[in-house]
């Protein structure tokens, strides 16, 4: 299955390294996303077919350092191809060396999330794309008609918007689509546990055999991570509190903050303390204080550091952290719980996970010299 998908990647209409060759005739008609046969390509809003052009604008944007206040941070910065379009850091740094609360999370296959987020307070791609635009501790632009403005003070923009959309206007709206429309090309779902599951014996080693056996038994990583359907991302896309949050913080005083004043989420999301309270922050629900949402596994092993606060280092230590139950407070999980793990076993689970990493990376790899420098 592996060079069945490798070389589609490579005879597909818009291979990402290719987007630039579309000729302009055929850069409006509408274009099928690069998933493997017998998988559902992710919804698409009906306002937003992809085309050729829309993605290769999307694709601009993605990595234009100039969206940001200053001129030093894109899209690309927080979530780099190079690091499996995510970060290697705890938190992200933004416009000014400002600091956020949370780990960024990777790009690949977030087309197939219901939600997007940790809190999932983002219901598209489009709606995320535009909220770290003018996120204060991210690109921080003061506003997105400041983002418009901008863009079209850049000469080659707005002959990218008229491919893209037929008329050259550049608004806000345009900008999430676009940037939604790049992001959903970036799909990888080529890994030998894959092929594992397809029957292939022999696609993982012994020990990461062992530790799917753990993982769907005594470990209980499929509680949150189960295998669901035809090449799954291993997530449930539901919201726990597994007690990473629950660090010198009292989650009653900080609720209390909260109840009764909404502000925007945007803002609660990076407020230090309050960030703490996941995605009570969207549904004011009691039983959502502290839960954030399960994140994919796919190609975790190039994704560290983990968890929502980064703040776990390695894949050995997001293991440590489930062996011993988490971190206990009023709202944790009921299945948080200690699992009595061996070293070969937690070792066993490490070597498992290290199989969930695609083997389609490379098609990415181009992309990796568009990245700014800061």
């Amino acid at each position: 299955m592996g060079s069945r998908l490798r070389r589609a990647a490579g005879c597909a209409l818009w291979s990402l390294a290719l987007l630039s060759l579309v000729p302009a005739t055929g850069r409006a008609q509408p274009v099928a996303l690069p998933v493997p046969p017998g998988v559902l390509p992710p919804a698409i809003p009906d306002d937003n077919p992809p085309t050729a052009a829309k993605v290769e604008l999307g694709k601009r944007l993605y990595f234009d350092a100039r969206l940001s206040a200053d001129g030093t941070v894109a899209c690309a910065t927080c979530h780099d191809p190079r690091q499996g379009f995510a970060e290697p850091r705890a938190v992200s740094v933004g416009v000014g060396g400002a600091t956020g609360v949370r780990n960024s999370p990777t790009v690949l296959n977030a087309a197939f999330l219901a939600e997007q987020f940790w809190d999932g307070r983002a219901k598209t791609l489009e709606e995320q794309a535009l909220q770290p635009l003018v996120n204060p501790v991210e690109m921080a632009m003061p506003d997105h008609a400041a983002v418009e403005t901008k863009l079209r003070g850049i000469p080659d923009y707005p002959p990218l918007f008229a491919a893209a959309f037929g008329d050259d206007r550049v608004t806000i709206e345009r900008v999430g689509q676009a940037i939604a429309s790049f992001e959903r090309t970036l799909l990888s779902l080529d890994a030998p546990i894959d092929r594992f599951l397809a029957g292939d014996a022999k696609a993982i080693p012994e020990a990461a055999q062992r530790g799917w056996a753990l993982y769907n038994g005594k470990a209980r990583c499929n509680t949150c991570h189960g295998h669901v359907g035809v090449l799954p991302l291993l997530t449930d896309e539901l919201y726990h509190n597994i007690g990473v949050a629950a660090k010198d913080v009292s989650f009653e005083d900080l609720a209390r903050q909260v109840e009764g004043h909404p502000e925007d989420l945007a803002k609660l999301s990076h407020e230090p303390g309050l960030n703490q309270l996941g995605r009570f922050l969207v549904t004011k629900e009691r039983k959502d204080i502290g839960a954030f949402k399960t994140p994919q596994l796919r190609n975790v092993a190039l994704t560290a550091p983990y968890m929502h606060d980064g703040s776990e280092k390695t894949l050995a230590d997001v293991i440590e952290f489930y062996d011993r139950g988490g971190n206990p407070n009023p709202w944790l999980d009921g299945g948080m719980r200690p699992l009595g793990l061996t070293p070969q076993e937690k070792s066993d689970l490490v070597a498992l996970l290290e199989t969930f990493t695609s083997g389609d990376l490379e098609k990415f790899e181009l992309l990796g010299a568009l990245v700014p420098r800061r």
